[in-house]
């Protein structure tokens, strides 16, 4: 995933300009290759890697027992296991589309953000992006295929303002 993703992530973390006690909150962070790239850039605060499978967050753990400001735990968007109004940040990378109930995921970003906190939300998966449309079908989860604008609906009935959302270009080859 990480080899997948980083094209796009790096320009997003670079618009999240974090700060060295920024408490940061990943949600399906898989292996927790972003979580440890992030836990870099906030020696001084935390980040917090959250996936729905119990397995992920086991590999996340055993990568990252080095990183004395990483914890992973296990829990769904809907439901985020940690205190409100805590992080300054939360980020998900292609994963808000499996959410069972996004809008509640939505919903949870915010009670757990602290005020004048920001979520970067990374999808490819939107009914915008005409080459994506396909793979819903051979995805073995229920996945959730909405505009772009729909999204920034969620994130505003959330209670969240300056709602933005903008093409982030991947410059890796498409497959054929």
């Amino acid at each position: 995933m990480e080899r997948d993703h980083l094209p796009i992530v790096l320009p997003v973390i670079e618009k999240m300009r974090l700060a060295a006690t920024d408490n940061v909150l990943d949600v399906g962070c898989g292996s927790g290759w972003l979580a440890k790239r992030m836990a870099g850039l906030v020696p001084e605060g935390r980040v917090v890697g959250m996936d729905v499978s119990d397995e992920m967050v086991r590999v996340a753990r055993r990568g990252s027992a080095e990183f004395e400001n990483v914890l992973f735990v296990s829990g769904e968007a809907e439901e985020i296991p940690w205190e409100g109004n805590f992080f300054s940040h939360a980020i998900s990378v292609e994963s808000a589309y499996y959410w069972p109930e996004p809008a509640a995921g939505v919903r949870e970003l915010f009670r757990v953000l602290r005020p004048g906190g920001r979520a970067w939300v990374l999808i490819n998966f939107y009914k915008d992006n005409l080459h994506c449309h396909h793979w819903g079908e051979s995805l073995s989860v229920k996945t959730h295929l909405l505009l772009a604008e729909e999204w920034a609906e969620l994130f505003r009935g959330a209670g969240f303002a300056q709602v933005e959302h903008e093409r982030v270009a991947d410059p890796s080859p498409s497959p054929e």
